[in-house]
């Protein structure tokens, strides 16, 4: 018993040693600063981010999407899926103990019967002399990690999606509004050019082409009414709920205020982006499995005891005994099945290492490609809108000249044109800004900070 003892504290106290390489984070050539510098007064990102559009509707939204979405709930499931298969890896660590009991009754010739039982305690232990519990155990805490990272890099996109959706479902109310506009102004140019078709002045020639237009317009009305109620429904989804079950109140784009923004520095983003982070685990992870490869490469021992005790109604004593077991196991021939396992493990590294790399570069790209589209969509915004102003006043200029014969009816039309696609452009691009805020705020990691 005592060398039992002895041998035991000896394979445990050698057991735990890892063979997985030491851990380093992949060399990544991080620029100094971003292309273009933040604006004036930008404001640093927050993990609000989205309150600052100044929307109430939509900050209701957001709440209700972070509580209701579905992807969100399955996420958090995944994240107790690895809680559950890193507690069933840590098992390995500590010792096995069963238990056991019969009974049994036998009948002699005579009519006696012997009623005997028979009970045992079994325990096992294999020792983890080469790390390999541990370093499955350090890969399982990885992936752990990892689905959390993973939840925070889903819910980034939640929100963004959310923002997204939001203003686009304003964006399209916006421009149907503007449709409406347009059609009402169709239909009085309409009766304009009728009245002076009846009175001689104008040819069928200019009715037909603005009949024409009246049903080009109603048309393009029809369009932007469905793209209303598709966005509306998207919506819906992305809040848990079914589509025609929520209330939108908001209906004017214009009313929201497009925030300034403050990217921070590149080397940020790979502590401040959950996706990199994520990234970053699955190669931790990998790593500790080039260790369990290893280890299988080597011997194992396994220590194991049972007392059982047996008792007869007889009337004899009970019996019990005591077993001491140590077994050794070492692989000698596997056709290359073991080390084929390592190159694997370390291909599988290598592999997300890269992976790791190119996550960052793609981030990097992200914010620089946001920053451009932010600056663009704000140099459009304004020329744009100026544009829309000269239309408007064009329009009503021609409109006044028709009436006095002044220029023919094509210059009007083409005014009327005009007017409807300056508006209508303009809110794109209105659109195209707030959706460029919304990909920056995700592109730096939405005001994310890591756990640990």
């Amino acid at each position: 018993m005592k060398k039992f003892l002895l041998t035991t504290t000896c394979f445990t106290l050698l057991a735990g040693c890892s063979l997985a390489p030491e851990y380093a984070r992949p060399e990544v050539t991080t620029p100094a600063g971003w292309s273009q510098s933040s604006e004036a007064n930008a404001v640093k990102v927050a993990q609000d981010w989205w309150t600052t559009f100044n929307s109430p509707e939509l900050n209701a939204f957001m709440n209700e999407a972070l509580t209701n979405n579905y992807d969100l709930k399955a996420s958090v499931q995944r994240i107790e899926q690895s809680r559950a298969a890193l507690k069933g890896t840590r098992a390995g660590l500590f010792p096995s103990v069963s238990a056991s009991a019969g009974a049994n009754q036998q009948f002699s010739e005579g009519g006696e019967s012997d009623n005997s039982w028979n009970g045992g305690i079994n325990l096992s232990y294999e020792t983890d002399l080469f790390g390999a519990v541990k370093s499955s155990v350090d890969a399982g805490e990885a992936r752990l990690q990892g689905s959390v990272y993973d939840y925070a890099a889903l819910k980034l996109v939640v929100m963004g999606d959310v923002a997204q959706t939001y203003f686009n479902l304003l964006a399209a109310r916006s421009r149907l509004a503007t449709a409406d506009q347009n059609l009402a102004n169709a239909e009085d140019l309409l009766n304009l050019v009728q009245v002076r078709f009846d009175a001689g002045a104008d040819s069928a020639l200019e009715l037909a082409q603005q009949k024409s237009a009246l049903e080009s317009n109603r048309a393009s009305r029809a369009s932007l009414q469905a793209a209303v109620q598709t966005t509306e429904n998207a919506l819906a989804i992305l809040l848990g709920k079914a589509p025609q079950t929520i209330s939108v109140a908001e209906t004017a784009l214009d009313k929201l205020t497009v925030p300034a923004i403050d990217a921070g520095i590149p080397s940020d983003l790979l502590r401040n982006r959950p996706d990199i982070r994520s990234a970053e685990t699955g190669l931790i992870a990998a790593n500790a499995d080039i260790g369990a490869a290893r280890a299988a490469l080597y011997p194992s021992v396994t220590l194991g005891s049972t007392w059982s005790v047996a008792t007869s109604s007889f009337g004899d004593p009970a019996t019990t005994a005591l077993s001491l077991a140590a077994a050794l196991a070492a692989p000698i021939f596997q056709g290359g099945r073991l080390e084929a396992g390592v190159e694997q493990a370390t291909a599988r590294q290598q592999e997300l290492m890269e992976s790791y790399r190119q996550t960052v570069l793609i981030s990097f790209r992200e914010v620089e490609d946001a920053l451009a589209v932010i600056r663009a969509a704000q140099t459009r915004e304004g020329a744009l809108s100026s544009a829309l102003n000269e239309a408007q006043r064009a329009y009503d200029l021609s409109q006044e000249r028709y009436k006095a014969g002044a220029i023919d009816f094509q210059t009007l039309l083409n005014a009327q044109s005009t007017l409807f696609t300056a508006r209508d452009t303009y809110l794109q691009v209105k659109n195209e800004r707030l959706a460029a805020a919304v990909t920056l705020f995700k592109a730096v990691g939405g005001g994310w900070t890591s756990p640990n």
